[in-house]
């Protein structure tokens, strides 16, 4: 009977060496990746805005309350280049116009949007904060129709 007990034990203590030398491999697996190919976090360089590449980071919003109309600009916008990080609806649903408004001082990017919509110079605005981490807000008015994408 102490042979059998002898053989369970030891099969018990290969399976658990077993299974811990594969964690082992798992784990330096992972660390190897990760050093290999280490996480790239996307983030805004104020000391060097030299680095920030040409992705235009924006906003569209509803502003005329056609029902998924900023999810449809947004699908199209992100098709031609531009990163929309956020959709929604404006403060109200009576706006005209299509608009940009420039969330940054420098207006470049907004007005790259403006041209790619097919949008008025007019009709871009300054609104700047340091409170904005994007580049511009599209607020989509009636004229929606109009604008090309």
């Amino acid at each position: 009977m102490t042979s059998k007990n002898s053989e369970t034990n030891s099969f018990a203590l290969n399976a658990t060496i077993g299974f811990l030398s594969l964690l082992l491999a798992l784990l330096i697996f992972g660390l190897f990746t990760r050093i290999v190919y280490p996480r790239i976090e996307n983030q805004r360089a104020t000391n060097n805005p030299e680095l920030i590449g040409d992705i235009i980071q924006l906003e569209v919003l509803n502003g005329c309350g056609v029902p998924g109309l900023a999810n449809d600009f947004t699908s199209a916008l992100r098709k031609n280049g531009f990163d929309v990080v956020e959709t929604g609806n404006f403060k109200n649903f009576d706006m005209q116009n299509t608009v940009v408004i420039a969330r940054t001082f420098d207006t470049k990017n907004a007005k790259r949007v403006a041209d790619a919509l097919g949008i008025a110079e007019e009709h871009v605005f300054i609104e700047a904060s340091e409170d904005f981490y994007l580049d511009a807000t599209v607020v989509i008015g009636s004229d929606y129709k109009s604008l090309k994408l």
